[in-house]
């Protein structure tokens, strides 16, 4: 197997969709769907995430769903992996497991629902930085997670060595920009919230870790681009193309909207697992009209052929 990777700054980070047939894995569509995505030219691959619907994989399928795609990658992007739940020992064995199939990086939750506390929190991240060697991204989501890390707290997990990354899905630029040069120069800041994510990079962050990525994921790499080299009206000009299908997507992504705009763009199964279902029949048609002018244009047409 190919050494990993870890994903380089300024990037577009793409966080997959699982798909299902009939109940099951695809994994014919998992591969064609990472192989589309690195075609495209993207930094890296999430998998398992809420995006891929990853609490409800079983352990069996998460291994599968990690395994297929750095098999599919072969060493071309780096693969992270979620393995981030409310538990810290179970945490801890699903990180160890992605470490061995060979994963670039975890994407780690801070714990969800039980409000462990800051305090909490920070044990939690030691514990797994002592348990695995794999570098830990993490996925600071406090509107999912009803968690949020403070400043302080942030100054704590700095001086954890396993910790790489954190990915900031909040949306709130004003206090990523108040963060300390010291904080800004020890972690890679990459944004899980698509609607500010150009403002983010704008603002100094690391790239994006995105959801919308699934669909059109040239013109979120090309935006990225743009920043990064300076060309903000190029950038905004792509945002302002990107946004009426982010804003239907939703800023961090629905599982049930991602894969009914790829069952128009890919011809994927748009099959979910319960407890999320199909997106209501007015949202399909907004979809569907955000992503007309995509569609329309025989350059986009040629891209999604790949």
């Amino acid at each position: 197997m190919e050494t990993a990777r870890m994903p380089r700054p300024g990037g577009a980070i793409t966080t997959l969709i699982t798909p299902f047939r009939h109940g099951c894995l695809d994994r014919p569509a998992l591969r064609a769907l990472a192989e589309w995505q690195i075609l495209s030219g993207v930094d890296g691959l999430t998998v398992c995430s809420t995006t891929g619907e990853g609490p409800t994989l079983s352990q069996q399928e998460r291994a599968e769903a990690i395994d297929l795609v750095i098999r599919s990658a072969a060493g071309r992007v780096p693969v992270i992996a979620a393995t981030g739940t409310n538990s810290t020992d179970s945490t801890i064995a699903l990180t160890r497991e992605a470490e061995v199939l060979g994963a670039a990086a975890a994407l780690v939750t801070v714990p969800y629902y039980s409000k462990p506390g800051q305090q909490g929190i920070v044990h939690h991240f030691e514990q797994l930085s002592a348990a695995s060697g794999l570098p830990v991204i993490i996925d600071h989501a406090p509107a999912q997670t009803a968690s949020d890390l403070s400043t302080e707290t942030l100054g704590r997990l700095a001086t954890i060595p396993g910790i790489f990354g954190i990915r900031d899905a909040t949306g709130d630029i004003a206090r990523f920009v108040g963060l300390s040069a010291i904080l800004r120069q020890r972690f890679r800041f990459f944004s899980g919230h698509d609607t500010s994510a150009l403002a983010f990079t704008i603002a100094g962050g690391d790239g994006m870790i995105s959801s919308g990525a699934n669909v059109v994921p040239r013109l979120f790499i090309s935006m990225q681009q743009a920043a990064r080299a300076g060309n903000l009206s190029a950038a905004r000009s792509l945002q302002d193309r990107l946004m009426p299908l982010i804003s239907v997507l939703g800023p961090e992504g629905d599982p049930a909207r991602i894969k009914h705009a790829l069952r128009l763009v890919r011809g994927l199964k748009a099959e979910l697992r319960l407890p999320l279902v199909a997106a209501e029949p007015e949202v399909c048609l907004a979809i569907g009209e955000a992503l007309a002018p995509f569609l329309d244009e025989s350059s986009t047409r040629m891209a999604l052929s790949l």
